[in-house]
């Protein structure tokens, strides 16, 4: 939440009550507010997707996010620390990058033949011209 045409603290004071309230009333593990020089910011952390949407459909909330200093610019909301990592599948890993960061297996012994003699008779023609 970023300040507006008030600061972004005078929204918390009137609307924190309200939002915690109706955080724990349904199911959130933590929460947390933190405070920035361009705002506030209201973390609340749910176990599943389905508490997060009830906690949004909440009219409390609702009223409160309709209340921010700045309704054009000033609200942000996010489905996880650091961003929109509210995936419902995990990530894929990434190839890894450097060299040798992977241990390749050891080569396997190469196998040398080693050829003593020939025998005449047994060799092809072309291989052994007579003579």
């Amino acid at each position: 939440m970023f300040h507006g045409e008030f600061r972004a603290s005078g929204w918390q004071e009137a609307h924190s009550s309200a939002l915690i309230e109706a955080a724990w009333s349904n199911g959130a593990a933590d929460w947390a507010w933190i405070e920035h020089p361009h705002g506030v910011v209201f973390e609340v952390c749910f176990a599943d997707e389905a508490r997060w949407q009830a906690f949004r459909e909440l009219p409390a909330v609702k009223a409160a996010l309709d209340a921010v200093p700045d309704p054009a610019n000033g609200l942000l909301i996010y489905r996880g620390r650091g961003g929109g990592s509210g995936a419902l599948a995990p990530r894929r890993p990434r190839p890894t990058a450097g060299a040798g960061a992977v241990q390749l297996p050891e080569p396997e012994q190469e196998r040398i033949l080693q050829v003593t003699a020939i025998d005449q008779a047994a060799a092809p023609a072309d291989l052994c011209p007579a003579g």
